[in-house]
This record gives structure tokens, sequence and C-alpha cells, in this order.
């Protein structure tokens, strides 16, 4: 597999905004299809904060999205999705019920609401606007998007240093392109005990988190679990997509296999009180010449790539200007 820009916009017919408050320590990010996309979702973590996930079981009734939020402020944030709901409303765009139409925008959650920002946004909280923000900000947006500290990832943290969103994409020998987008909140830690190696390592394409490779030896601390004093601090969030024509079960599946890419960049992963999941969705491009072994393939360069997703999420991320905020990940190591 090569590498293109390597970030999500890979795929024609994608594009990503973000909107964030310094202030506030937090933001959303909004993925934006030109046309609808089919879509899925995948959930591990026990404590998910999510909007109209319900319908991407393969079962129900809605095929396509129109966009995909992901946004802090942990429940506060699910207003975020109804901003761009009422940006694509502008826009004409839902799914036709006679004459109405109702933009179909699935978020899910962080929670960052312990990192000193300010939270005392009285009583409505901003992410409906800051959800507008990111919508119309994807609406004109080039291909190349800003990645670390920004949109979703501007208040999260790891264990360790300062989360933010990450990307990565990939293109599979059937030429079928997968690219992820992370917003990485992590319970636990991205690195090999405390750096500089990152978990994702043996996937790192170039040198997009640093080039430090892994350590000949993991030292014993490495094999223990660490996690934030408040592990319901957390939630890493995923957006998987791919230009193959798949129908909603593929696309759950996809979601299914880009969890692996969680389980080899973040440990501990899949905790009791974070909400990790995975969105997977479809542009509808060109159809797989084998339904089964090319959804694998497809499914194997989702891991790859969620995993480097996270990685380059912490690399690129800066710290927050507050006091006590942790440090980020170029604070402590250069390339």
């Amino acid at each position: 597999m090569t590498t293109r820009r390597n970030l999500l916009t890979d795929v024609a017919g994608v594009r990503v905004g973000h909107a964030q408050d310094a202030g506030l320590a937090s933001g959303t990010t909004c993925i934006l299809f030109d046309e609808p996309a089919v879509a899925s979702i995948d959930v591990r973590g026990g404590g998910p904060g999510t909007r109209e996930s319900d319908l991407l079981d393969p079962v129900s009734t809605i095929e396509r999205v129109d966009a995909l939020v992901l946004s802090g402020g942990s429940a506060f944030g699910l207003d975020a999705p109804g901003g761009v709901l009422s940006y694509l409303r502008e826009q004409g765009r839902g799914f036709a019920i006679g004459p109405a139409r109702v933009p179909i925008v699935p978020g899910a959650i962080l929670f960052d609401l312990l990192n000193g920002g300010d939270k005392g946004w009285g009583r409505h909280s901003p992410y409906r606007e800051l959800g507008y923000a990111a919508a119309a900000a994807a609406g004109s947006a080039e291909p190349d998007f800003a990645l670390g500290s920004v949109g979703a990832g501007t208040g999260a943290t790891t264990v360790d240093f300062k989360g933010g969103i990450g990307s990565a994409s990939a293109l599979t020998e059937d030429r079928f392109t997968v690219a992820a987008l992370a917003a990485v909140n992590a319970a636990g830690s991205t690195v090999v005990a405390k750096g500089p190696w990152f978990r994702a390592a043996p996937f790192e394409q170039g040198a997009e988190f640093g080039g430090h490779g892994s350590p000949s030896l993991w030292p014993p601390e490495a094999l223990l679990p660490r996690t934030k004093q408040a592990p319901a601090a957390s939630t890493t969030l995923v957006i998987v997509v791919t230009d193959a024509l798949l129908t909603k079960a593929q696309a759950k599946r996809l979601a299914t296999m880009g969890q692996v890419g969680l389980a080899r960049a973040i440990a501990p992963v899949h905790t009791p009180l974070d909400g990790d999941l995975v969105f997977a969705a479809a542009t509808g491009q060109r159809s797989l010449a084998d339904p089964v072994m090319g959804l694998m393939r497809l499914g194997d360069a989702a891991a790859q790539v969620v995993a480097r997703a996270v990685a380059r999420g912490v690399y690129e991320a800066t710290a927050l200007p507050l006091a006590g905020a942790l440090p980020a990940y170029r604070d402590w190591f250069r390339d």
C-alpha cells in the first residue's frame, strides 16, 4: 500500500471542517460527504455518547448519511450535530420525506470537561454553534486540513501527553482508498513505557509520527496498564472512509475490523468507562471484484490507518496554554 496526502480527504467527495474555542478548550469536527454515503458503526467502549447511532445498524431503514460529527463536551457536545443539521438544511440536503428533507447526521462525543478550559457557558452549551461552524468550514474546505489540537481534538488528552486529531490513508492492492480520522482522547497510553516509541510504530509510513521505531525489548512497565486518574475522562472517536461500494452490513464489518487499529495503538483500550467507537462510511465509487476477499483487504487496511491516525493525533498535538496542562509529545521528543 502507498499513501498520498495521508488524510481522510484522500477519499474523493469527503471534506473535513473544524471549529474550536480556545477559552472553552474544546471544539467540534465535521466530516461532510458531497453525496450521501453508506455508513455504520462499531462501539466497543463501555460508556459511549452518540446521536442517531441506532440508524446505522444494518437492520435499520436509513442507508446513507450526509455528515458525521465528532465533538468534545461530553453529553453537551451532542448538540453539535444539530448545528450541522442546520447548515445542511440551508443547503437543501437531507433524506426526502414528501416535500420535507431531513439531513442524516450521526455524531459522537468525547469527555474534555476537566482540561482547565472555561466551561461556564450558562444555560445553553456552545456546541450547536460550533457544529454549524465546523460544517460551514467543511463546506468550503480545501482537501488539506489541520491535525493536532483542533476541532474535536482541541481539548483531548491521553494519560501521558496531549491528544488531538490524527489522520492517515492508504491504497490497497485492489486500488481502493481507505482513510481514517481519529480524535484521540484515550484513557490509556499511545506510547511504549513513556516514549518516544509509539505503540503503532510497526505500521508507520515514513516518519509520519517521528520515525522513532520500536524498542528492541519492551520494558516490564510497558506491559502494565496506565490510565488517567479519572478514566471516564476519555474516549477515542474514529471515522474510517473508503471509496469502495459497500452495503451497510459490509460497512459494519469495516468498522469492526477498524477497531483492531485502536488495539494496536492504545493500551488499555475499550475500557468500561470510555466510549471508544469507529464509524465506517463508503462513498461507492467502485464495486469490489471479490466481496469477501476484497472486504478483508479493506478491513486490514482500515486497522492500519486507524493505528497510524491515532499516533499522528498525539504526535501533531500542541499543549493547551493552561495551568497544569499535559505536555505535548513533541515538547519531550524531537524528530
